[in-house]
Order: C-alpha cells, then structure tokens, then sequence
C-alpha cells in the first residue's frame, strides 16, 4: 500500500507534488537532492524559514526574487548587509517581507561567512542515509529527533528562525533523508 500517485505522465510520485507544474519540476528535479555546497545549503536554509507559516509554493514561485534580492544566496555578500539593505527587502514586494525573517537572514550569512566549509560538514553530520524511505504519508514525519538535534546546534553556533520542524523540512529538500515514497519513481 502506497500513497503515491500517479502524474499525467503516468508517474507515480509523493502527492503533494503534483499539485502544480512547479511542484512536479521541484519534487522530480530537486527535492530530496544532496546539496553540498555553503551556497546551497545557505540558500535553502534561508528559504525554509522564509516557509515558515506559508505554502512552500509561495516561497517557490517567489524563489528567483529571492535570488535577486538576497545576492544569489551568497553568504560573503549577504553578510555585509546593512540597515539600509534590510528597509530594501522590507520594501521589495517580490519577496516575503517579514522584518524578523529578513533580519534573520542576514545574521545567518554572517554565522554561515564564519563557519565557512564547517557550516556544510556541520549540516551533513546529520545526515541519514540509511533510513528506509517512507511507505505512506503517514510515516513521513513533521520532525525528528535528528532535526531537534540539528536545529539546537545551529541555534548554538547563532542560526536564527530556525526551529525542528524547519530544520526537517531543510533536511528532506537537500537530501540529508529521503522521504519520497517508496513507490514514488523520481525518488
């Protein structure tokens, strides 16, 4: 028994990504993918507290403004923002404007710029790989002991707006879990 479903092109995949022709790209190219890089991971890190409270479709449709905005995600850069770049992305409607989120990201750069190549190890040293992949949506948890364990050590080292639940829904888009179904065919 599975909860995967079939696309229009006969695919099965996890349901939520078929809602959309955005989530059926993001779901069968990019969820779910290791990503390794500081850039990367600061991109997704930033992303996924953006989420936070919203559809991840707003977060996705708004993505490359969020690019443009937050200087491709380039922590070095993004670090050396200022009160006026942070009344900036508060004036810019082509993001999610959230003072705490905005501000939450500009001092995540400058704790990523810090750790630098750590950042990346530090995030993967929660990885697990050897977890089964989930058979229904039923066993696809909201968190996990591990994500508890990741967000407590980034919030010790200064990550801010960056809770559990957060870091597990961060661990699943850059591969640290594998939470496609089982029958889902692009997982």
């Amino acid at each position: 028994m599975t909860d995967a479903l079939p696309g229009a092109d006969g695919r099965l995949r996890c349901p939520w990504g078929l809602s959309t022709a955005e989530y059926v790209a993001y779901h069968d190219t990019e969820w779910g993918r290791p990503v390794r890089t500081v850039d990367g991971l600061y991109e997704r890190l930033t992303l996924e507290a953006f989420q936070s409270g919203l559809a991840w479709i707003t977060i996705l449709r708004k993505r490359d403004n969020f690019r443009a905005a937050f200087a491709d995600f380039d922590p070095e850069r993004v670090a050396e923002f200022g009160p006026a770049d942070a009344d900036r992305l508060m004036a810019d409607t082509g993001i999610v404007r959230n003072r705490a989120k905005i501000e939450a990201a500009i001092t995540n750069a400058i704790v990523v710029r810090r750790l630098g190549e750590s950042f990346a190890e530090l995030i993967w040293s929660y990885a697990q790989p050897d977890r089964p992949r989930p058979t229904s949506n039923a066993g696809v948890p909201a968190q996990t002991p591990e994500s508890v364990a990741l967000s407590k050590a980034l919030k010790r080292e200064g990550i801010r707006f960056f809770g559990p639940t957060t870091a597990y829904a961060m661990m699943q888009a850059v591969g640290l879990v594998n939470d496609h179904l089982a029958d889902c065919e692009t997982g």
